[in-house]
């Protein structure tokens, strides 16, 4: 058989008979997710990502203690009204009753009798250390308050999960205790038992032993995970109690949570349906993972990890020529899964590490065709560039004007005579914002363009050297090309390059651009920020007419 012809690899998932067919998946983002440091949302903010998590299919969304603050109790108010849940449950969240108490006197119980919503998720110590230390109460008290809240909940028709927190802990140091906790949530008609994996110290080799004991016992009632990221191990302390017979998974969009984050939904998902075999969202829902992921970043004002896996930009991202050149033959060669199971795709990424390949990969999709000496051209260059601190990768409207010049092609809209920047001071030396004392500056650039046959020179004022160049560039080509107004440019990055050179370092610049339509980012590097700047700049205009006149 001819070596293009080889079989490709089986990647359809092995199912072990032990493991369970089906697993539910608990998403507790708007609950634990939202204790992640740098993640503030208000209501408005947790009603679109519950949409957003009913659109990927999961069976329950926890939405926090409906009286922890008013944001989470006009969270509760507006979603009886507001939120349409088609796959989804609304779960509060709140914990058993004090010690001592009485739960029909209890304040916590009481708010999640008259939540509105059919399920409550209860939380509940199971480490004896905890109990005696932090509630400063016995041990039999402890399991009473247990067993009555999950009993007074469901008087009221609840379904009730108990998370039993610091389960792996309590019962590596007094099973006996954290056994008794899970019977009492048991014997008084709880629906689902979970296992906290509160601290995030536990790992997998430990995790599987434990459940498979737990799961043993309590046959007939569902057993649930809740685990921490404090190992690096709470996808696969989950997986380990799937495969020990939990079928019951809490999760995190993009792994925020507590401290470290838990386990993360966007490599729990995938794993146990595309590797496993175990059904966990609706058909036709993982595909979809990619881009919720992404749009719950940006919902809680969070930077995309771009190295998740699964859903990360770079997660399906190649750069070497090695790499590129087998993917170009056998796309499953270097790719674990297809990226389109989880609305994902390849990128081929050019730096120095490209190969021709890569390079003529990246060509094709610009709809270029270069031939073998301008490749090869290109590759030398871009070895050239990067070294001097350019990186393609993140710039990819640069490098398609880059490919594009390799062919023969000039950019038609404008040529650059010369550019000048005036910059003044106007606040003495004490201008400074804890003295309260303004800063009155005053920065303006001209440029001098050919355009259309003509000589413009044309001056802008702006609150920084970029600022003024683009207003100044705007007046000088926008009757002209009058499209160019849609073109704003919405991030500006700065990094210096060989920082022990100090002021005289290289700069690198990225601009974020966008015409409404479509985002792109251009590059530029010099010693002089305002040149790194204007190459940038004058890539994303080219970049944006360019594609705004085809």
């Amino acid at each position: 058989m001819a070596a293009d012809a080889v079989e490709p690899v089986d990647r359809s998932a092995h199912h072990d008979p032990s493991w369970p067919t089906a697993v539910e998946i608990f998403d507790t983002t708007l609950r634990d997710g939202v204790q992640f440091e740098g993640i503030a949302v208000n209501a408005d903010d947790k009603i679109r990502v519950a949409r957003k998590l009913d659109e990927l299919g999961v069976h329950y969304i926890e939405g926090g203690y409906p009286a922890a603050n008013p944001k989470d109790t006009e969270f509760f108010e507006r979603a009886r009204t507001e939120l349409r849940l088609e796959s989804a449950r609304l779960v509060a969240f709140g914990s058993t009753r004090r010690p001592k108490g009485r739960v029909d006197e209890d304040p916590t119980l009481e708010v999640l009798a008259a939540s509105g919503v059919g399920v409550a998720c209860i939380v509940g110590k199971s480490w004896d250390y905890h109990v005696t230390h932090a509630l400063r109460t016995t041990l039999d008290e402890a399991v009473a308050m247990v067993g009555e809240s999950v009993a007074f909940l469901k008087g009221k028709g609840l379904d009730v999960f108990f998370d039993a927190e610091h389960f792996f802990d309590g019962y590596k140091r007094n099973p006996e205790f954290a056994m008794r906790v899970l019977e009492a949530a048991a014997t008084s008609g709880v629906d689902t038992l979970v296992l906290c994996d509160t601290n995030g110290g536990s790992l997998p080799h430990e995790v599987g032993p434990i459940v498979a004991e737990i799961v043993e016992h309590f046959s007939g009632v569902r057993i649930g995970m809740h685990t921490q990221n404090d190992t690096g191990c709470a996808t696969a302390n989950a997986i380990a109690g799937v495969v020990a017979g939990a079928t019951h998974v809490q999760v995190t969009m993009n792994g925020y949570g507590e401290r470290t984050g838990n386990c993360d939904i966007t490599q729990l998902v995938p794993d146990l349906t595309l590797k496993m075999g175990i059904e966990t969202l609706p058909p036709g829902r993982l595909e979809r993972l990619t881009d919720i992921s992404h749009s719950i970043a940006e919902l809680m004002n969070m930077p995309q990890q771009h190295q998740l896996p699964y859903v990360g930009t770079s997660a399906f991202a190649h750069k070497a020529g090695l790499h590129t050149s087998a993917l170009a033959r056998r796309p499953d060669s270097y790719e674990h899964v297809d990226p389109g199971a989880v609305g994902n795709g390849t990128r081929y990424l050019v730096g120095d590490l490209s190969g021709r390949a890569t390079i003529e990969l990246k060509a094709s999709e610009y709809g270029l065709a270069l031939d073998k000496a301008q490749v090869g051209a290109v590759v030398d260059t871009l070895k050239r560039l990067e070294h001097e601190g350019y990186h393609f990768e993140v710039a990819d409207a640069s490098l398609e004007l880059l490919l594009r010049g390799a062919s023969g092609w000039v950019q038609p809209f404008f040529d650059l005579e010369s550019f000048k920047v005036h910059t003044e001071h106007r606040s003495g030396s004490g201008a400074r914002a804890w003295n309260d004392v303004a800063v009155d500056m005053e920065t303006e650039a001209t440029v001098k363009l050919h355009v259309g046959g003509q000589r413009i020179i044309a001056t802008g004022e702006g609150n920084g050297p970029v600022d003024a160049l683009h207003e100044a560039l705007m007046v000088a080509i926008g009757d002209q090309y009058p499209t160019v107004h849609r073109i704003k440019l919405t991030d500006f990055k700065v990094r210096v390059l060989a920082a022990e050179k100090g002021t005289a370092a290289v700069t690198r610049v990225l601009i974020e651009s966008s015409n409404g339509r479509r985002t792109w980012t251009t590059i530029g590097v010099s010693e002089n920020v305002v040149e790194a700047s204007w190459q940038a700049l004058i890539d994303s205009i080219v970049f944006g007419l360019l594609h705004d006149a085809a």
